[in-house]
């Protein structure tokens, strides 16, 4: 059985991690609302890193929301995604999509990415 947590190792933690992922980004799956950025990593495990702007959704309470999902999916999906650092961005509209169309959203962006890497 899998363990689903998400600890520090599994986050992008500094400007440096994101900063190498938009600047080799080899990986881009698109959703309504949101865009994945992707490039392999060092690691055995994936590592995930959010930008929700003010721009994207203007209220805190609709960017803690789109975070708090992106974390939850990610962590019941990590076993299943290959070893790459991922940046979610969030797009005008996001604030739209409502808690079960935005996690439909997400899984299909990571079966997306996984396959994507995987043929790659």
């Amino acid at each position: 059985m899998s363990r689903n947590e998400f600890p520090r190792r599994l986050r992008l933690l500094s400007a440096g991690d994101y900063r190498h992922v938009f600047d080799n980004a080899t990986y881009k799956v698109h959703g309504k609302g949101l865009l994945a950025l992707a490039c392999r990593n060092g690691t055995e495990h994936p590592r995930l890193g959010l930008v929700i702007s003010k721009k994207s959704a203007r209220r805190a309470v609709d960017r803690n929301r789109i975070k708090r999902l992106t974390r939850e999916s990610f962590r019941l999906q990590q076993h299943r995604l290959p070893a790459v650092d991922i940046v979610i961005l969030a797009r005008r509209g996001i604030t739209e999509l409502d808690n079960a169309t935005l996690h439909r959203q997400l899984h299909g962006m990571w079966r997306r990415l996984e396959k994507s890497v995987r043929n790659a």
